[in-house]
Order: structure tokens, then C-alpha cells, then sequence
């Protein structure tokens, strides 16, 4: 009975807690879909992730990227100096906590909470995961640890969940400079290699270099969320198009009315919008929808100068 009274209690208050920081009204905002596709993209990192680690950085000595890789010096330093038994998962948990913080904040609820559940994939896999030698070439563990890292951090950000760390910055920067992802997570992640030459030796330092320049570069490659293009529509039917591109995309539009087509000399609207590659698939099938008989052009990689709002 008294199991029993603890068990309300406790529930309550979890439930009150969720409530006031508005965990529960973030979590039912989003639709089955969009929870199955950054449920796989938590899961698929943090398998990779761990994969990477275990298999090919840890067994060679070679130093990961962003929060993980300052979890192994965590780890390494305790171990030698202080002849502590840190686990990386649980260093990996500790750097991520105020980022995580910062990201409710600054970059969206729903994007932290599967950033959350994306870090903590990766630390339960980190932890479970077997420690296996495949080959004892530190530049080729390198190289395919960078691979298999890399694929994961950009299929995790390409479901619209990051793998927390240094991607959380890289984030928040772009948001204000317009920088790309995998360059700013290059140049953070460079530091922390740096940090492990002058602790452990230029050697395995160098080969962390390698593996980082290969994750940055796979993580632009995938990540295709921060490549935007312009799309020129030329319609008679410019209402029906503009509403489509407001009520779904949630993206704005620039009217040219008064445009005239040289040949039938039939008075059309140019409308002009940005959207994200991850977005072009939907926009597509919005401009069937709205207008099957509209001409349009579509610029990839254009640079923006101004307000560029991205979504959780």
C-alpha cells in the first residue's frame, strides 16, 4: 500500500514537471511520422557512433570528434593519472548536458528532446557495444571510423536531430553566421585534436586530423538541410501557389506581378521563395497541387543575406 502512495506521488510529480517545462506539449506536437523518422535517426547514430568508437578509434587510439572525442581524453587522463575508471558513455553524458540546455533555449524544444534521446542511443550503445580490432592500421581505423562516424552525425541531422556536442554549436553558429555545419564542427574539432597531441603524442594526433577532416566533409555531403535554393514560379494561378507554400512550408514569398509570357502574351505572377533541399521533395508535390501548368526554376546553393528562419 505504501508502493503504492510513492508510486502516485511520484508520478505526479514527473507529470507536473513535464508539464511546466513543457516536455509533454512538445512531445504530442509531433506527428508519428516525423517520431518514427528521428527515432531512426537517434537510433542509426548512436549505433554508428558507437561502432566507430569500440571497432576503429578506441582499439587504435585514435581520438573521435566533438563530445565524444573529449570523453576519450576524459577517460584516457582519469585512467592514467588518477587510476579512475571513467566509461566514455558517461563522459559523453556529462559534456552534453549544458548543451543540451542551451539548445531548448536557443535552437528548439523538439529538436532537443530527440537530441536528448540521440545522446543517450549513443552513450547505451558506446557502453554495450563489443571493443573489436579489425585491423591494426591506425590511419585505415581512421579513415573508416571517420566514415562510419560522419554517416551517422549526418543521418542524425538530416532526420532533424542532432548528435549533440560540438553539432550543437556548429548549429547555433550557423543560425547567426550562415557557416556551414560540417566547416564550423571541422574547426572545433580540430582544438579538441590539438588537446590530444600535447596530451598523448603528435603521432595518433595526426591521425585524429585525417579522421576529422573525413567527418566534416561526410557530414556535409548527407546533411542536405542546410543546402537552400531559390525557386522561381511563373503562374497564373499565384494565390492557390502562395497559400501551399505559406500553410505547409511555412515559407515566404516575393510577388512580380504584371509578368507577361512572349509568346501568347498572357499576363502572368513570378514568385520567388527559398526552401532547404530536405524540403524540395514537398515542394514539388505542393506545385502539382496548386498548379500543374506552372514553369519552374530552381537555384541550388544559393547564398542568403538576411532573415532565414529554420524550423525545430
Amino acid at each position: 500500500m505504501k508502493n503504492n502512495t510513492y508510486y502516485r506521488y511520484a508520478r505526479k510529480k514527473l507529470f507536473k514537471l513535464a508539464s511546466k517545462h513543457e516536455f509533454l506539449k512538445v512531445l504530442t506536437s509531433i506527428s508519428r511520422e516525423k517520431y518514427a523518422e528521428r527515432l531512426s535517426g537517434s537510433i542509426i547514430y548512436g549505433l554508428l557512433s558507437a561502432l566507430a568508437i569500440n571497432v576503429f578509434y578506441e582499439p587504435s587510439g585514435v581520438y573521435s570528434s566533438g563530445a565524444t572525442g573529449l570523453a576519450q581524453i576524459i577517460s584516457t587522463l582519469s585512467e592514467r593519472f588518477w587510476q579512475l575508471n571513467i566509461p566514455i558513455s558517461l563522459g559523453f553524458y556529462a559534456i552534453n548536458i549544458p548543451l543540451l540546455i542551451t539548445a531548448w533555449y536557443k535552437i528548439g524544444h523538439k529538436f532537443t528532446v530527440f537530441t536528448f534521446i540521440t545522446v543517450s542511443f549513443s552513450a547505451l550503445f558506446i557502453q554495450f557495444v563489443p571493443h573489436l580490432t579489425l585491423v591494426d592500421d591506425p590511419l585505415m581505423n581512421a579513415i573508416f571510423g571517420a566514415i562510419v562516424m560522419g554517416a551517422g552525425i549526418g543521418y542524425a541531422l538530416r532526420n532533424n536531430v542532432s548528435s549533440g556536442g560540438a553539432d550543437i554549436v556548429s548549429i547555433l553558429v550557423r543560425k547567426k553566421t550562415g557557416k556551414n555545419v560540417g566547416v564550423t564542427s571541422t574547426a572545433i574539432n580540430i582544438g579538441i585534436t590539438m588537446m590530444a597531441g600535447v596530451l598523448f603524442g603528435w603521432e595518433y594526433a595526426l591521425y585524429s586530423l585525417v579522421s576529422v577532416f573525413v567527418v566534416g566533409q561526410l557530414t556535409d555531403a548527407i546533411y542536405i538541410k542546410q543546402k537552400r535554393m531559390q525557386a522561381t514560379i511563373i503562374t497564373n494561378q499565384p494565390k492557390r501557389v502562395i497559400a501551399k507554400i505559406h500553410k505547409k512550408l511555412h515559407r515566404g514569398v516575393t510577388i512580380i506581378n504584371e509578368a507577361e509570357g512572349a509568346y501568347a502574351h498572357e499576363k502572368k505572377a513570378v514568385l520567388i521563395t527559398i526552401i532547404t533541399r530536405a524540403e524540395f521533395n514537398d515542394f514539388k508535390y505542393l506545385m502539382k497541387k496548386a498548379d500543374p501548368n506552372a514553369f519552374i526554376s530552381v537555384a541550388e546553393n544559393v547564398q542568403i543575406i538576411g532573415k532565414f528562419v529554420e524550423d525545430d
